[in-house]
């Protein structure tokens, strides 16, 4: 799946957001017992790599990814592994686009 979004603040500023809020971005939508730990994130220039576990009821299944931040958009690039047979990816995307959108007002 991938998500592009534009913003109007300082690259560093995104970044920052971005890495303070990772959690509560990719945390599934109200009403879905999705339960996820961030395994590992790192920051390489502009692209952060990250690697969570999803939990649903018995289902366990990884997700990975990345985020690129220029100038004037960031780029989400994330495979949800399992979680796709549950959350359909538009609803996925849209939940993500609207999470990534409030933390950049």
């Amino acid at each position: 799946m991938r998500i592009t979004i534009s913003h109007e603040r300082s690259k560093t500023d995104v970044m920052q957001s971005i890495d303070r809020s990772l959690n509560d971005i990719l945390h599934g939508p109200s009403g879905l017992p999705i339960k996820l730990t961030i395994e590992r994130r790192n920051w390489e220039g502009s692209i952060l790599t990250f690697a969570a576990i999803a939990k649903m009821g018995f289902v366990s299944t990884p997700i990975k990814g990345t985020v690129e931040v220029t100038d004037h958009d960031l780029t989400i690039d994330a495979d949800l592994g399992l979680l796709n047979k549950f959350v359909p990816e538009n609803t996925a995307r849209d939940l993500i686009r609207s999470r990534v959108k409030g933390l950049l007002k």
